[in-house]
């Protein structure tokens, strides 16, 4: 799988986690620590695909996921949510907001392949 994937959390050790998986996929991984580093990230290379923490300072994933989503060069790159949020209204929050997937740590690295793959394909959630 030749594809770009951005990874985007506070906690290193979830890019990290994240990032091994992905490469095994075949994926080609760019990291990101927050919601302004992301939104920096995508403006200089575009992913394909945008994986998206919620909790993260200077700006967190809800907002992140809005700005990308309200701008047309960067709406139609798929989002797909990893937060330890697992509210329902979390959930519908992300729904509503354009993520194609959310996926709640902890996490099984099997969740997240699938995951990525779904959201890549262009499946959405509930689908």
């Amino acid at each position: 799988m030749d594809k770009h994937v951005l990874v985007v959390d506070d906690e290193a050790h979830i890019r990290r986690i994240v990032e091994i998986n992905l490469k095994r996929l075949g994926c080609r991984v760019t990291l990101a620590a927050d919601g302004v580093e992301a939104l920096e990230r995508v403006a200089a290379d575009r992913p394909d695909l945008v994986v998206l923490d919620v909790m993260m300072p200077r700006m967190d994933g809800f907002e992140t996921l809005r700005r990308l989503k309200g701008d047309p060069e960067t709406s139609a790159i798929p989002v797909m949510m990893l937060t330890a949020r697992s509210q329902d209204q979390d959930l519908f929050e992300g729904q509503r907001a354009g993520a194609v997937l959310y996926l709640t740590k902890p996490f099984s690295p099997q969740a997240l392949l699938e995951g990525v793959q779904q959201a890549l394909s262009g499946e959405e959630m509930g689908k």
